[in-house]
């Protein structure tokens, strides 16, 4: 199988473009911050899109696309199996830009797509001028997992309104 990364556009990318994706996983534990100590907690819960979340997913990455912000796909022949997409500046000194999206279809996962899309946004966001990704990151054990293994580390400078919006993410940066 030929997995093709490419920037997406309106010509690639439509509202019913991630009909087919699978964003699925059984989560059973979860990093927590305790006393500011990182602890792996029992927390289970299924994650699992169903076709309106998966609309409205697509018509958010069509605005972000419409705001100029760079989002890559990852293509199995016609249909997306992964995004990367970035939003807006943030940081004291405008030093990061915003890792919005992250995901990789449930049957395309630990094949290396993931890495690959992320290498790509990487080069967007250095293109965009930042010095750094931030990512308010799911805190499961196997997102964890990924991040760090992409070379993710928590923040230095905490986003007080994606710490807000999301309390159990990991505030994270690249």
């Amino acid at each position: 199988m030929l997995i093709e990364i490419r920037q997406l556009t309106r010509d690639n990318f439509h509202a019913d473009s991630l009909d087919g994706f699978i964003r699925h996983q059984e989560v059973t534990e979860c990093w927590r911050c305790i006393d500011g100590k990182w602890q792996l907690l029992p927390i289970a819960f299924t994650e699992d899109w169903d076709l309106p979340r998966l609309r409205d997913e697509a018509a958010d990455i069509l605005r972000t696309m419409d705001e100029g912000n760079p989002v890559i796909g990852a293509y199995d022949g016609a249909q997306v199996v992964g995004y990367a997409q970035l939003g807006e500046r943030l940081g004291s000194r405008g030093q990061y830009i915003e890792l919005v999206g992250f995901h990789v279809s449930e049957p395309y996962r630990k094949q290396g797509i993931g890495c690959r899309l992320f290498s790509a946004i990487c080069e967007s966001a250095r293109a965009a001028g930042a010095d750094k990704l931030y990512i308010s990151a799911h805190s499961s054990k196997e997102s964890q997992a990924a991040y760090h293994a992409l070379g993710c580390v928590y923040a230095e400078e905490i986003d007080s309104i994606r710490a807000a919006n999301e309390p159990c993410d990991v505030q994270m940066e690249y």
